[in-house]
């Protein structure tokens, strides 16, 4: 069985993808097609920069939603209070 993580992209490549789409959006009618011309430069899926648009604008507080520190932070709160309330194995 793989990683769920072997197949994600680097800060760094999010970052510069996102800058590329921005830079180019209006050269475009709409962000969808931003996208796809810049998705020979990325070698990822124009939905994925989209997605990854949509989560810097959470993160910037320009759109609504959990910004990704947080919702990392309850993940992990979420891990931690499931291990505790996993049943202790007597030996």
């Amino acid at each position: 069985m793989t990683s769920k993580t072997t197949n994600r992209s680097s800060p760094e490549v999010r970052e510069c993808a996102v800058r590329l789409v921005l830079d180019h959006e209006t050269d475009h009618s709409s962000r969808w097609i931003a996208c796809q011309s810049i998705v020979s430069k990325t070698g990822c899926p124009a939905r994925t920069l989209l997605d990854w648009m949509k989560n810097s604008e959470i993160d910037a507080g320009r759109k609504a939603g959990v910004p990704s520190d947080m919702a990392a932070k309850l993940k992990a709160l979420e891990r931690y209070y499931a291990a505790l309330e996993k049943p202790a194995i007597a030996a």
